[in-house]
């Protein structure tokens, strides 16, 4: 297994099945790095959950990299779907501050722009389902609600726990800055 993962990089293009999980890496590094910069740097309060979903998202690809499909299924689902919602409950909840709001600003590039790295993405993504010798792995487990509950009981119950926390302390979180901004 060590073997197939730690190849030399010698003869590797970006338009091998090797390059392009090369290239899918580098822009899961830059999932998180932006979303950092966006969730930190923003003044706002709707883009800076926006960067933080986004870096959680990152994240979990850098999770699925280390092999932990687990840990990443569970970033997602708690960070992702559950902490930046309910932080963005709250904000929705929350009266907001009298001042004054700048009107959008959307350039006349935006939209072909977005156009142009979808048709990309989506003709790389063909080019590379087209042209990849796919693999069938051994299944591991039988896959049913059995196995899988007593995966999560047995194996992966610190993780299952610690899942619960972070969703209470979320909870408790949103509810405290809600209430803030209701008195």
């Amino acid at each position: 297994m060590q073997s197939a993962i730690c190849q030399s990089a010698a003869g590797m293009s970006f338009f091998s099945a090797q390059g392009f999980v090369g290239l899918i890496f580098l822009v899961t590094i830059g999932l998180i790095i932006a979303g950092a910069f966006v969730a930190t740097t923003s003044t706002r309060l709707v883009r800076c959950i926006s960067g933080l979903a986004v870096c959680f998202t990152g994240v979990a690809g850098a999770y699925y990299f280390l092999l932990a499909p687990f840990v990443a299924m569970m970033q997602m689902l708690i960070y992702v779907g559950a902490v930046s919602i309910l932080i963005a409950f709250a904000i929705m909840m929350a009266t907001p501050e009298e001042g004054d709001t700048p009107g959008k600003k959307i350039t006349r590039f935006s939209g072909p722009l977005g156009f142009a790295v979808s048709a990309m993405a989506f003709a790389a993504l063909s080019l590379l389902a087209a042209t990849t010798d796919w693999q069938v792995f051994a299944r591991e487990g039988s896959g049913d609600m059995h196995h899988i509950g007593m995966v999560l009981l047995t194996s992966h119950s610190m993780v299952f726990e610690l899942v619960s926390i972070v969703l209470l302390v979320a909870i408790m979180g949103a509810l405290v800055i809600a209430r803030r901004g209701r008195d």
